[in-house]
């Protein structure tokens, strides 16, 4: 099997911080020249459908990305771990097509305008799902230039290409534009990972068998993450999809807090174990969560302060919606800041601690939407969201506490 030499952990560490920050800049990307190139109800149709796209996409990180970085062994020369990234990428390529494609059938042949923009998104889910999990295949492989490569093409092709659509393009042309564009990313990480892993063969079935780790993970993502985007994805179907579109309008405008959230979540851990003393490593996590949080509100003033011009510039028809949630959404995370730390400090203190917290809190989340919504519209589901964030970070932090109180100083 043909390899090449590793980087140097520096190197690595670079290139995986800055590939994470393109991907999430990626994502702000396509949400803001989506609403600038839309009105309000086609934005609102395109926000849904994303946010069933995000859930998927959640469902795969944690069934078959999460599974396949905890492979062992030395990635240099190591058959096992090259067969297991080649068959994380044909297993993600082969599911998603048997989704996709019938789906896709389905909906066209129903018709109408409802279910052309879903009948988009199954068209060119098994382009996107599979180019997100070469990233985790390069991950694995200790190969993070390769993913970083494949999503800068990735992110220079995106957007032209939907700012190139005209203005009021309807949802399912911005859907198909937007898969399609992945196609240059996506070739140029399969022909990366075919040189790093070039006779090692692969196995998909192994996603299938009962002991798979993925499944755990899934089950996690369940609880913890797809709850309340299942509670938006069922507002808007059932409710009003205006309120997806401003909702999901206000979270993007927050995408650099978003990777803040993720760079603490994927480094954090590593960090908090070589702090020496479990509440020495709890404090470490606590000021790291006053931080975010001070940030959060910080980037909620300048929103706040932001003129209605540069707004509609970012956002275009969908401006005027999103800016009436900004303290709300504000509030919320900033009090997420607060939470994402917690668990962090449970997940050294006792990780197993972790689950129960989030099933119950997740579920209180959709409730605190979901109520929040009858009684105050869009604006009490911000609302909502908000308090169900923050109750989730004040049980975090109680936990953490409770925890902590046997232990000796240090």
């Amino acid at each position: 099997m043909r390899t090449a030499e590793r980087g140097t952990p520096l190197s690595a560490l670079l290139c995986s911080v800055a590939d994470q920050g393109v991907a999430a800049a990626t994502n702000i990307a396509v949400l803001v020249v989506a609403a600038r190139q839309s009105d309000v109800h086609a934005f609102a149709t395109f926000s849904l459908v994303y946010t069933v796209f995000t859930v998927l996409l959640g469902l795969t990180v944690a069934y078959v990305g999460q599974a396949l970085v905890l492979e062992k062994g030395e990635p240099a020369g190591h058959t096992t771990v090259a067969r297991s990234c080649r068959s994380a990428v044909g297993f993600t390529a082969a599911a998603s097509t048997a989704l996709g494609a019938p789906a896709a059938v389905v909906l066209w042949a129903v018709g109408g305008g409802a279910a052309a923009a879903p009948a988009a998104l199954a068209l060119v889910l098994p382009l996107a799902l599979t180019q997100e999990t070469t990233r985790y295949a390069f991950a694995t492989l200790h190969r993070p230039h390769c993913a970083l490569a494949a999503d800068v093409l990735r992110l220079v092709c995106v957007v032209p290409a939907l700012a190139a659509q005209p203005h009021g393009a309807g949802a399912p042309r911005l859907l198909l534009v937007w898969g399609l564009s992945a196609l240059p990313a996506l070739a140029v990480a399969l022909l990366l990972l075919r040189r790093h892993t070039r006779g090692a063969g692969q196995d998909p079935g192994r996603y299938l068998r009962r002991d798979h780790l993925g499944r755990r993970f899934a089950v996690e993502f369940g609880v913890g993450n797809a709850g309340s985007q299942l509670a938006v994805i069922g507002l808007g179907l059932l409710a009003d999809p205006l309120a997806v579109g401003a909702l999901r309008g206000a979270t993007t405008l927050y995408g650099p807090m978003n990777v803040l959230f993720n760079a603490a979540t994927g480094f954090g851990p590593p960090l908090l174990n070589r702090t020496a003393g479990a509440r020495r490593a709890a404090r470490a996590a606590g000021a790291a969560g006053g931080v975010l949080a001070g940030l959060a509100a910080a980037w909620t003033t300048v929103l706040l302060l932001l003129p209605d011009s540069a707004g509609r510039a970012l956002l275009g028809d969908t401006w005027a919606s999103a800016a009436r949630l900004l303290p709300a959404t504000g509030s919320q995370y900033a009090a997420m800041a607060l939470g994402t730390c917690g668990l962090l400090a449970l997940r050294v203190l006792r990780p197993r601690t972790t689950l129960p917290i989030q099933l119950v809190f997740s579920l209180a989340s959709v409730g605190c939407l979901l109520g929040g919504y009858a009684l105050g519209g869009v604006l009490g589901a911000a609302w909502g969201l908000c308090l169900g964030s923050a109750m989730k970070a004040a049980a975090t932090w109680a936990r953490a506490a409770r925890l902590l109180r046997p232990l000796p100083g240090g």
